[in-house]
């Protein structure tokens, strides 16, 4: 009778052995596997062998990433490979991780993972680099091929009046904007890889429009032909016949700025020797018949200005006949005086 007893519990232990090893066999082959429900970049590697899981990666996620990135505007295009922006991905060390994460646990709870298909629910992203610095040499060239200086409006000067340059906007890469983008494309399999250079329009510090209202108002004295003009917004509205200095009293070429205007200007007799020493430095009051500036002044430089003439001496009109000033008749001058700012440009050729 105990016989019976002694045989079953032997053979129980012989089924147990059996099992165990049968467990043992089975973790064994499974060493090298990684388990359902892990993925690595998002791609399904659960059940794969590690060398299977790395083949399926360097399909799915490897030869993507390898592919160059493109750059286009209008006709032109730019190349990034990536061999020279040294893109590098650590897709064994990844997979390492997957298997030991496959293998966690003891061994009857890897078996059992094994034999129910349990999902381990393991998402993991392999690490991406690339040189920053050959994203930047990218932007460059596409920068330098792209770009295009704005262009400031200009003013000459000449005896027959101001003439503009006209303003040009100009042209500026959204380097930011695209240097994200490629940064992002070269971390990503999935990503697009051709990127349109998007542009924005660079205003000049100075419009022709801006030039035209700095200069609204301008003036030109022809010396040679004894005239003054004015112009408003470049185009010539008034001239009127003047006197300018003498011989060796000249009126002095170039282009100035209106400084200061007055009307019945007092007069300072200046220390020259066409003065006597004892008037140098008298006060004329203005309006008076001794003061010879007459009804308005617009100062222009050093003490030279644009003033009026008594009657008696409209003779000098059309003469090289002052101490270096602009000489005009009084009705001139007066009808000049309300057109002209201070601060207006004078060309005096």
């Amino acid at each position: 009778m105990l016989a019976r007893p002694v045989i079953a519990v032997a053979a129980l232990l012989v089924a147990l052995a059996a099992i165990a090893a049968a467990i043992v066999v089975y973790d064994h082959g499974q060493q090298d596997k990684i388990g359902k429900g892990v993925t690595i970049g998002g791609v399904d590697v659960g059940g794969l062998k590690r060398d299977a899981a790395e083949t399926k990666l360097r399909q799915q996620i490897l030869a993507p990433l390898n592919r160059e990135i493109t750059v286009d505007h209008g006709s032109r295009r730019w190349r990034l490979t990536a061999r020279e922006a040294k893109v590098a991905t650590n897709l064994d060390a990844t997979v390492a991780d997957a298997v030991a994460r496959s293998r966690q646990g003891n061994l009857l709870k890897r078996t059992w993972r094994g034999v129910t298909g349990e999902q381990l629910d393991a998402r993991l992203q392999p690490e991406v680099t690339f040189s920053d610095a050959a994203v930047i040499r990218l932007l460059d060239r596409v920068r330098k091929s792209v770009n295009r200086p704005a262009m400031n409006a200009t003013i000459k000067f000449a005896v027959s009046g101001p003439t503009t340059t006209p303003s040009h906007e100009g042209l500026a890469l959204d380097a930011t904007a695209l240097h994200q983008k490629i940064k992002a494309a070269l971390g990503s399999p999935t990503a697009t890889r051709r990127f349109s250079a998007s542009t924005h329009h660079v205003a000049p510090a100075v419009s022709t429009d801006k030039l035209i209202a700095q200069n609204a108002t301008t003036l030109v004295v022809n010396r040679e032909a004894f005239k003054l003009t004015v112009f408003k917004n470049l185009k010539e509205v008034k001239s009127y016949s003047v006197a300018i200095g003498a011989v060796g009293l000249d009126t002095p070429a170039g282009l100035y700025h209106i400084q200061n205007k007055a009307v019945d200007p007092a007069w300072t007799e200046p220390n020259s020797d066409w003065v006597p020493v004892a008037d140098r430095g008298k006060v004329i009051p203005g309006g008076t018949p001794e003061n010879p500036l007459k009804s308005r002044w617009l100062g222009i430089f050093n003490g030279a200005g644009i003033h009026g003439v008594d009657p008696s001496e409209y003779g000098t009109i059309g003469h090289a006949a002052s101490h270096g000033c602009v000489r005009m008749r009084i009705a001139d001058v007066e009808d000049l005086y309300p057109r002209v700012p201070v601060g207006a440009p004078i060309f005096i050729a």
